[in-house]
């Protein structure tokens, strides 16, 4: 399993606080010091709808004036490949399952089984 994310995430700590506290293993792929590839983002949209996996909340979406852009599907991608910290956080890869943000609820249902 991959947890991708950047550490000072919120919702990223919490995930690896789910798996540490479960004995959950998973390797750890930190946005700061990894560039996502656009082949990696297209395999999480055959997944996921991009906009689950567009952070149209966050920080970097504000400050790029993204909003002022009325971006649609198409752009929304390209500025997931230019700028990975658009991606909404954490991103888990578990079997052939792409899982995007942080719920418990979700989260017991997939790996407490």
């Amino acid at each position: 399993m991959k947890l991708y994310g950047i550490k000072t995430c919120g919702s990223v700590r919490k995930a690896i606080k789910f798996f540490k506290e479960n004995n959950i293993e998973f390797e750890f792929i930190d946005f700061k010091k990894t560039t996502i590839e656009e082949k990696e983002i297209n395999y999480w949209l055959t997944k996921v709808s991009i906009n689950k996996l567009f952070n149209s909340r966050g920080t970097k979406y504000r400050t790029l004036k993204l909003k002022d852009l009325n971006l649609n599907d198409k752009s929304k991608k390209e500025w997931l490949v230019k700028e990975n910290m658009l991606i909404k956080r954490p991103v888990i890869e578990y079997n052939s399952d792409v899982i995007v943000a942080y719920d418990e609820t979700i989260y017991k249902a997939i790996f407490l089984k």
